[in-house]
């Protein structure tokens, strides 16, 4: 509905899901964990605006996915979820978690027909087993079981997390003001993703696509007298390194974009800028297995690089094996997966009077496949 904002959190580390992708980034089908979440909601209600919570890294990668309002979270779930509120224009509010990813849209729909002001709108499901309370048995007819997404009036939820005092979801906070607490009845799909062994649960997460995808990378670099020389993270035996920022290493800098155009991420001057302090003079090697460790968290596998190096000098030949293993020690990859290439430019144009290298990379990449574990 027009007058309830839909804020989905999922800027949790995901500690216990052990798995290489952080659990709102391994793929179903051909989307990401978090993408079929929000646009399953989409097909729920008409809501004014569907706010993401998650971290600033995962965050500039989202936004290349849709035109969601991203937000960055906060250090716990009531820290994102304020964060969140601040961007909530609308008179109501519907909470939800993105690890709690299979949504039964009869569930949602009772929670938002129950909408009511100064209250809190709850799914609960009952307890079937015994409880015991240390080593006293509890009435079980007293007891629920909590889940989200939870309806709240988005003034009183405001005033609620205006506090010191920790909530541990929406429905206690309304609470603590005083709120009606209204509870309907929840389902068992809503099953929360925590642990690998929960995705056997998940019916609504399809076996992520065998889509191969590629990219292309391009970097040049002229040369500066004194400075040392490394390509593919090697160093090469010349009295002249690169000029540029970092310590000039072209051929990685063309790996990375490849990488980073094959997941569409962006470029490397996104994520590494030739102006920031802090990649002044950098390893080069350094920002590879930065831009590795990125994408095995949002849930890409390196199938294979190829690599073609123009240079009319230095002479390259000597240095091909020793630059294809070091690339595949940095990317994870058996050397047969690396291949290096190198060619002159004929004595033509700039790289022919030998002022500089240029490089081209291509990538292969390909979604993690957590059906395997």
């Amino acid at each position: 509905m027009h007058n309830i904002t839909l804020i989905l959190l999922g800027a949790g580390s995901a500690s216990r899901f052990k798995l290489p992708p952080k659990k709102q980034w391994i793929w179903s089908d051909d989307k990401p964990l978090w993408l079929q979440v929000a646009d399953e909601f989409q097909t729920i209600e008409p809501f004014e605006s569907t706010i993401i919570v998650s971290s600033r890294d995962d965050i500039q990668a989202m936004s290349n996915f849709a035109n969601y309002t991203f937000v960055k979270g906060g250090t716990s779930r009531q820290a994102s979820l304020k964060n969140a509120l601040e961007h909530v224009k609308t008179p109501f509010v519907l909470v939800s978690d993105i690890a709690r990813c299979c949504l039964d849209k009869e569930m949602i729909r009772r929670v938002i027909l129950s909408k009511n002001n100064n209250s809190c709108i709850v799914p609960t499901l009952k307890i079937v087993d015994t409880l015991y309370y240390k080593n006293s048995p509890i009435d079980r007819e007293n007891t629920k079981i909590i889940q989200t997404p939870q309806l709240s009036d988005t003034t009183l939820l405001k005033k609620a997390l205006d506090t010191d005092t920790e909530f541990t979801d929406d429905s206690s906070a309304i609470a603590s003001q005083g709120g009606e607490i209204i509870f309907v009845e929840g389902s068992v799909k809503a099953h929360k993703l925590t642990t690998v062994e929960d995705l056997a649960k998940l019916t609504c997460i399809k076996k992520p696509s065998t889509r191969a995808l590629s990219g292309f990378g391009i970097d040049i670099h002229p040369f500066e007298d004194g400075k040392k020389m490394f390509l593919c993270g090697v160093e090469i035996d010349s009295p002249f390194g690169f000029k540029a920022h970092s310590d000039g290493d072209v051929a990685i800098h063309a790996l990375i974009d490849a990488l980073l155009g094959a997941s569409g991420l962006g470029d490397i001057g996104e994520f590494y800028p030739d102006n920031a302090d802090e990649y002044k003079g950098i390893d080069s090697s350094k920002l590879l297995k930065d831009t590795v460790n990125r994408l095995n968290s949002l849930g890409y596998v390196i199938g294979n690089v190829d690599l073609s190096i123009i240079a009319q000098t230095p002479r390259l030949l000597k240095y091909k094996k020793p630059m294809r293993f070091n690339l595949a020690k940095l990317l994870n990859l058996t050397p047969n997966l690396v291949n290096i290439k190198a060619t002159t430019a004929e004595k033509l144009g700039w790289i022919g009077r030998k002022e500089g290298v240029a490089v081209e990379a291509i990538a292969t990449l390909y979604y993690y496949d957590w059906t395997k574990q």
